[in-house]
């Protein structure tokens, strides 16, 4: 907390700090003994009819009366990250999206507006970076038609909780009546101690998702357009482990795309009674050596924040979250898949 030379506590940000992070303290009504204050730090996205509103680094938002204020300090846009290649909001963003690419998208200023026919909110939202070159609500107007004339929900997708990511947007947004849905975060580690991890002996990789491989994948009865956008991105494989009886699905899968000196991994999925025998680390460590075969250095992937088991895994790997990201969906929209 900000500290005078007189030692007293010290409010050392105003309405002109909104958009900076920042670290406040304020006084706990009714609280328990010992308990008399409480820390909050993150984006102030508004300070307005005397409430701030301060958004967290995984995207919760929080209230709090500037009457409650007993000291506040502007601190660092981002802080600083002890684990995993560097990297910025803007570069994993798209990385990330050229890992999974939509049938149909139109530039909106710095927008990309993106369909494929209602497969994951990834591949049917707005990725915002940048300006739209028109002013917020009009951009919005906009979103809202384009997906309406193709038949979908019209989402939005940001992030929080690193330098340049977009909790204000997520602010305007909701005020109005935008609503966030599956919040899950992105992780970032070193490639090598992937490939170190696990034996990938037996596990087969393939340009293409084949018929065993889409018969473990968790979405069934996939179109034309869903496989096309998993077969999407600059250089994609699929891993499988076959299973012990012929003509059975495979024990376990994956996928990832190699782009540059990133490698994404994503549909790692394993046979539930097989769980917990190496064989998701082996699928990993299969896919991370032949990445690293491409000249790339560090790798990412996105878990959802309840999937513990998972998290849980890549941590062990030396993976560490980088950001969150959230999917807004227009107000009185329908949902779509992840």
């Amino acid at each position: 907390m900000e500290i005078s030379a007189a030692g007293r506590l010290e409010v050392r940000i105003t309405a002109a700090d909104v958009g900076k992070r920042v670290s406040v303290r304020t006084m706990i009504e009714h609280a328990a003994p010992g308990e008399k204050f409480t820390d909050t730090v993150g984006v102030l996205t508004s300070w307005d009819k005397g409430v701030l509103l301060i958004t967290r680094k995984d995207g919760e938002r929080v209230r709090i009366a500037e009457s409650a204020l007993v000291a506040g300090k502007v601190v660092p846009a981002a802080p600083a990250r002890r684990r995993g290649p560097a990297a910025s909001y803007d570069e994993l963003a798209r990385v990330a999206a050229r890992a999974w690419r939509p049938v149909e998208s139109e530039r909106l200023g710095d927008w990309e507006l993106r369909a494929a026919s209602g497969f994951t909110r990834r591949a049917n939202s707005v990725l915002p970076l940048g300006d739209p070159g028109l002013p917020l609500d009009e951009a919005l107007g906009v979103v809202r038609r384009w997906y309406r004339e193709r038949g979908l929900p019209a989402y939005v997708q940001t992030a929080t909780g690193a330098e340049g990511t977009q909790e204000l947007l997520c602010a305007e947004l909701e005020e109005r009546g935008w609503v966030p849905e599956v919040t899950a975060e992105l992780w970032v580690g070193a490639l090598a101690p992937v490939a170190d991890r696990g034996d990938p002996a037996g596990v087969v990789l393939s340009r293409e998702a084949g018929e065993g491989w889409l018969a473990r994948y968790q979405r069934k009865g996939l179109s034309e357009v869903a496989l096309r956008v998993l077969g999407s991105g600059p250089s994609v494989w699929f891993a499988t482990v076959p299973g012990a009886v012929e003509g059975a699905p495979p024990a376990a899968i994956g996928r990832c795309v190699v782009d540059g000196r990133w490698a994404g991994f994503a549909a790692v999925e394993v046979d539930p009674e097989l769980r917990r025998q190496g064989l998701g680390t082996a699928v990993m460590a299969a896919l991370a050596r032949r990445a690293l075969d491409e000249g790339a250095s560090a790798a990412w992937l996105q878990v959802e924040a309840e999937n513990a088991e998972a998290r849980a895994l890549y941590a062990g790997m030396g993976f560490a979250a980088h950001h969150a990201y959230h999917h807004y969906r227009a107000p009185d929209a329908g949902g779509t898949g992840r």
